[in-house]
């Protein structure tokens, strides 16, 4: 058994080494930097990998088989195949010195910044449920975890652990990512954390899967107790939904550039074409090492929990602890720490600087009629803005979390992944198209997002009351045209409903 105070001081020791990694990233020389940013970028871009992944894969697989590729198959389209998207976003970028997704999106409409201002806005929509996410992995891997005794649990606020990790993470964040007001200046020390994170994850997961493949079964033994096990079976013979599997294949290559902290790391912080060269093969080469045991590791959870006595999102944490191997237990969990904490830290840093860029600073200025001279003051008050951005985005995570606490990890990834799409017509129509206009890009923006707010969004808060069933079901003042879900009686699964209508009238 574990000590429960002995996981919670690895986890924020293991908080502390990430500090050290960030100093010492920072105090490298040029030259140290330059030799080492041939891994550092493609392992940073791995941040796409969050305890979702971590997590969440084995939970989607458990229930839906081969579904959960459709998360990375995306990605790989986008960096290893629309390599040439990639490479003109980041020459427009440095050309601009763009230091944000609202920022791109702005200046591809005369710099308009009504423009930017509404894409900030829906990043920090689509972006709290994915840090409340995080959240609720961190919680649910210390419930699995710890032991029983839960007496510290007792005590109001210390025994809040999702309360502890938020303030932590917006600490952490603040410290490493609110140093300087030049937005565009290369973070290194945070973008060596968070390489540092990408490896620990990708060792952590791979160590779990070879000791439940190999240890605690062999592959003949899985695949033979998986055939006599009804759960297992049922996803076995699961045939994935093309319209749903093509529907987040489309969000996933979206999501690659046009989440917050994916545009941040891909974009802000490439240093050189040679980068883009590397990350072509190693990137893609990441996500076939993390998802390697996904499927074994989901058919001994559904072989050794059966009948849902485990959450199949916490299979990968689970087994090694039934396996009696404390030590990999520990170290599991700290690998799917470094996978919540990596996004948190660079998703609010991100938004954080749209907040004080494209919200905060405009509002100022336009009332009290500054000038961008006084750079000290400014300076100080854009720091300020930010720091205060990051505690406000997490403690809105926090309560999501709280509220939509039973949520399975991927629903609520996809449900970001929808928000952020809706950036993705503005967003490719300033590049390729001419005629588009800051006007169209906004109604489009702000229609879809609307869509996406009643065909996804207040359903995930309606299902759990049986007012919100009847609304869903019969519609707002029964008129069932309007029903959150099946919109002018058209049927389709919930997620395939919400992309198309909100991107269709986007």
């Amino acid at each position: 058994m574990l000590h429960d105070w002995g996981v919670i001081a690895a986890g924020f020791g293991y908080i502390g080494f990430l500090f050290f990694v960030a100093s010492y990233g920072d105090r490298l020389s040029p030259a140290q930097r330059g030799r080492a940013s041939g891994l550092i970028y493609p392992l940073s871009l791995a941040i796409y990998c969050t305890s979702w992944t971590y997590y969440g894969s084995v939970g989607f697989a458990a229930r839906t088989s081969v579904d959960f590729l459709a998360i990375y198959i995306g990605p790989v389209l986008m960096i290893a195949c629309a390599t040439p998207i990639l490479r003109r976003v980041i020459q427009l970028a440095k050309s601009q010195n763009i230091t944000s997704i609202a920022d791109f999106i702005g200046a591809r409409y005369g710099k308009s910044q009504a423009v930017a201002a509404t894409v900030a806005l829906i990043a920090i929509i689509g972006s709290v449920p994915y840090i409340a996410l995080q959240l609720k992995a961190m919680a649910s891997s210390l419930e699995t975890i710890l032991s029983e005794d839960q007496a510290f649990s007792r005590v109001p606020i210390f025994g809040d652990i999702a309360l502890l990790v938020t303030l932590a993470m917006a600490a952490f964040a603040v410290l490493f990512g609110t140093r300087q007001t030049d937005a565009t200046e290369h973070q290194h020390g945070l973008m060596l954390a968070v390489a540092s994170e990408s490896i620990v994850k990708l060792v952590a997961f791979l160590a779990a899967g070879a000791f439940v493949t190999f240890w605690m079964f062999n592959p003949v033994e899985l695949v033979e107790r998986a055939m006599k096990t009804p759960e297992a079976v049922r996803a076995i013979d699961y045939v994935p939904s093309i319209d749903h599997f093509l529907t987040m294949v489309l969000l996933s290559f979206c999501a690659t550039l046009l989440l917050p902290r994916q545009f941040h790391v891909a974009v802000v912080e490439n240093s050189s074409d040679s980068e883009v060269r590397r990350v072509r093969w190693l990137f893609p080469l990441y996500l076939v090492a993390i998802n390697l045991f996904v499927i074994p590791i989901a058919l001994a959870g559904l072989v050794t929990f059966p009948f849902g006595a485990v959450d199949g999102d916490m299979f990968v944490l689970a087994l090694p602890i039934v396996g009696n191997a404390p030590l990999l237990s520990v170290g599991i969990f700290i690998g799917g720490l470094s996978a919540a904490t990596a996004m948190v830290m660079v998703e609010c840093v991100a938004l954080a600087i749209m907040v004080s860029n494209d919200i905060i600073l405009p509002l100022v200025l336009q009332r009290r009629g500054a000038v961008r001279g006084a750079r000290k003051d400014f300076g100080d008050f854009l720091l300020k803005a930010r720091r205060f951005a990051i505690f406000a985005i997490m403690v809105m995570a926090y309560f999501y979390y709280r509220v939509l606490g039973n949520t399975q990890l991927a629903a609520i990834g996809l449900l970001s992944f929808a928000a952020v799409a809706q950036l993705a017509p503005a967003f490719f129509g300033g590049l390729f198209w001419r005629r588009a206009t800051a006007r169209g890009a906004i109604g489009g923006m702000l229609v879809g997002i609307a869509v996406w707010i009643y065909t996804l969004f207040l359903p995930s808060f309606l299902e759990g009351s049986t007012a919100g069933l009847m609304l869903l079901q019969h519609g707002p003042f029964g008129i069932a045209a309007l029903r959150p879900q099946a919109l002018f009686g058209v049927t389709l699964t919930p997620l395939v409903h919400g992309v198309l209508w909100s991107l269709s009238l986007n």
